[in-house]
């Protein structure tokens, strides 16, 4: 394997034309710069940014603030070696930036000028803050921090201070990758002169989330115009009703009066990202309809003098992000159709939608400042960069190019689009990934990428961890298959998966696989098969009915027993829905179908080499699922491999830690079918 080299290092030392160009390899896109979050300023004519810089050898990934013009000039450093550096805001007019930073120890809300210079602290919170939102006047402050939640073991027995065990009387005592013991709470605080030491827990008392773990931020906060009102997502419930309930709801807390009522009662599922609108009469969210079901289409509502409406009312693709017009009349959104993420707008009196944009590429984020749309853009082929978009024609400019010069200096792959008849009769977009300098005449080795969600849809994605271009820098043609049970192919695409995890899309799966294998320049005898989460359970599974068409199998953090899956996983709506109930309901044909067609029940029929990786800190999927099918698969003499991480969850985060999985994933292809 190549030695480590930084991204700069290797741009410094490209080829000249005459030698050919290098490929990606897993330690030139670890060290690839990585765009985060942006703002643009409120007069749109400067943006502010964030890019990390993972570090190999220091295991660390550093953060720093730029700025650039939105016509994608003067790009400048404006931070230097802060630490905890994220969520850069413009405040006082584009005077300030706002910002969070772990510079005082516990992560607080800072404040700098535009050029970096004159950093002030805002907060002083014991214990630090999660996120932050002011008020539109700035005159308040709304910010996130945890809270204790419930009794730790020495609350119990004072007499005991060292003991390590928990004591747990109810369900969600653990959760993504965490032990709960604390919760997050929103407070606020007025703005002045001195750091923020203290704020009103508008929550106070109440033992629920908000916003909703395990990712919820600031954007599930609005403020109204006037200062007046902050709306936020919470789903009120705990223990067993928590773990088996999706209903979360949209709460408005009256800052004059301290009173809070519920904007979204009645209404079943999630119910996410409120946004007034800026001429204070309207508020949007995002809505799902059923309860329990955390993959339900994803529906644009609005309300207006207490009457609710459904903005996008036959639109049968999620709604991802949004952001009003200027004038209240309209709202911009992100949605994926066809697995390309594009730009969205409906107008609120018609409820028209219009598409913006085009192409083979992913719109990541959307931000809508004096007429002008700034989005985050990545591809398969290249990680994100920003974008200014007219929304008018959809046209688009990039305005920044943190990663050009290392991918310029490398081989360019080609992603195609196909579109391969299904065993139902349906059509399914399967993106088909091709070598560096692929040359039809020759044959190569393939991959089958099995998607994970399980309905995530196969979108123009670029990952650190599950690349499709670094797998075919490697020189394999990867393929995959946005099968059933997908978003972004209509409402009956995405649920068909729904209690049938064994079913058609694992057919799908091999239908992808024997189409692509009738091109000549496919090697049939040399098909991996690679996923994570549900796609390790994919994996897995098809390990039991592939009939020899794979010669290798890789499964991260997938489930190999279903039973025990239903019984030591933490959302049991997830569970419930999926797999259509309890293993001891045998009245409940479904259930007992999917239960009947976990994967262990096949592992007599496992006949090829096996990779297995899980974190023990994955407290979705227990590293157990992934022991469990390494042992069996070692017990029946198969092929076999581990690796485990004690410090990781359902990803692998740590540099050095995902340069092991990249050297030990490539090496065990590599192995198998070169």
């Amino acid at each position: 394997m190549a030695a480590l080299l930084t991204a700069t290092a290797l741009a410094s030392s490209l080829p000249t034309q005459a030698e050919e160009r290098p490929h990606l390899t897993p330690e030139t896109m670890l060290t690839l710069a990585r765009v985060g979050s942006s703002a643009l300023s409120p007069d749109g004519k400067l943006v502010v940014y964030s890019v990390g810089f993972p570090n190999i050898k220091d295991n660390k990934i550093r953060t720093e603030f730029f700025t650039v013009t939105s016509s994608g000039t003067a790009r400048t450093q404006i931070t230097r070696d802060i630490p905890g550096l994220s969520s850069p805001r413009w405040i006082q007019g584009g005077r300030r930036i706002s910002y969070l930073s772990s510079e005082s120890g516990a992560t607080q809300v800072w404040t700098m000028r535009p050029d970096g210079s004159d950093r002030k602290q805002v907060t002083n919170i014991e214990g630090g803050i999660s996120d932050y939102l002011f008020s539109p006047d700035e005159t308040k402050l709304a910010y996130i921090k945890e809270i204790k939640f419930g009794k730790a073991t020495k609350d119990i027995y004072p007499d005991l201070p060292k003991a390590t065990g928990r004591i747990v009387t109810d369900l969600m005592y653990k959760h993504w990758d965490e032990w709960v013991e604390t919760i997050p709470h929103i407070f606020i605080a007025s703005v002045g002169d001195t750091p923020i030491t203290s704020g009103k827990d508008i929550l106070e008392g109440e033992p629920y989330e908000a916003p909703t773990k395990p990712f919820g931020g600031s954007e599930e906060l609005s403020w109204s115009p006037d200062g007046n009102t902050l709306a936020y997502s919470s789903r009120k419930k705990v223990g067993l009703d928590y773990a088996l309930s999706t209903d979360t709801d949209i709460y408005l807390y009256n800052v004059i009066s301290g009173s809070t009522t519920n904007a979204t009662e009645g209404n079943k599922g999630y119910d996410t990202h409120p946004r007034f609108s800026p001429d204070s009469r309207k508020l949007s969210w995002i809505s799902m309809e059923r309860d329990g079901y955390e993959a339900d289409l994803k529906r644009l509502f609005v309300m207006e003098l207490g009457k609710k409406t459904y903005l996008t009312e036959g639109f049968e693709c999620d709604v991802d992000e949004t952001v009003w017009s200027p004038d209240s009349k309209s709202i911009y959104f992100l949605s994926t159709k066809e697995a390309e993420t594009q730009l969205w707008q409906v107008t609120l009196k018609t409820k028209k939608i219009r598409q913006i944009t085009t192409g083979q590429h992913d719109y990541t984020s959307i931000d809508f400042v004096a007429g002008k749309l700034l989005a985050g853009r990545q591809s398969m082929i290249v990680p994100k960069d920003l974008y200014l978009v007219d929304p008018k024609t959809g046209s688009s400019r990039a305005i920044t190019a943190e990663n050009k010069a290392t991918l310029d200096g490398l081989t360019p792959i080609t992603v195609e689009k196909r579109w391969i008849r299904t065993t139902d009769g349906g059509n399914m977009l399967t993106w088909v990934a091709l070598p560096p300098n692929f040359d039809k005449t020759k044959k190569y080795p393939a991959l089958l990428y099995c998607q994970g969600g399980p309905q995530s849809t196969v979108s123009q994605f670029f990952s650190f961890r599950w690349n499709i271009r670094l797998m075919a820098e490697q020189g394999y043609i990867v393929i995959a298959p946005n099968r059933h049970g997908v978003p972004s192919f209509g409402k009956a695409w995405n649920e068909q998966i729904s209690g049938d995890y064994s079913g058609q899309n694992i057919r799908d799966y091999l239908s992808a696989v024997d189409e692509l294998k009738k091109e000549p320049y496919v090697d049939a005898d040399r098909l991996g098969c690679v996923g994570a989460s549900y796609g390790g359970y994919s994996v897995f599974y098809l390990a039991g009915v592939h009939q020899k068409r794979f010669k290798a199998f890789i499964a991260h953090a997938g489930i190999f027993n279903l039973e025990m899956q239903y019984m030591t996983t933490e959302e049991m709506w997830f569970a419930n829905w999926d797999m259509g109930g309890a293993p001891w309901d045998k009245e409940n044909k479904v259930a007992q179908r999917t239960f009947a067609n976990s994967p262990h029940h096949l592992v007599a029929n496992w006949d090829t080499p096996i990779l297995v990786i899980h974190g023990e800190r994955d407290y979705r999927i227990l590293a157990g699922q992934g022991m469990a099918a390494f042992n069996a698969a070692k017990l029946r003499g198969i092929p076999a491999e581990l690796l485990i991480y004690p410090d990781e969850n359902h990803w692998i985060l740590r540099p050095q830690n995902a340069l092991l999985w990249q050297r030990t994933f490539f090496g065990w292809l590599d192995k198998y079918l070169k």
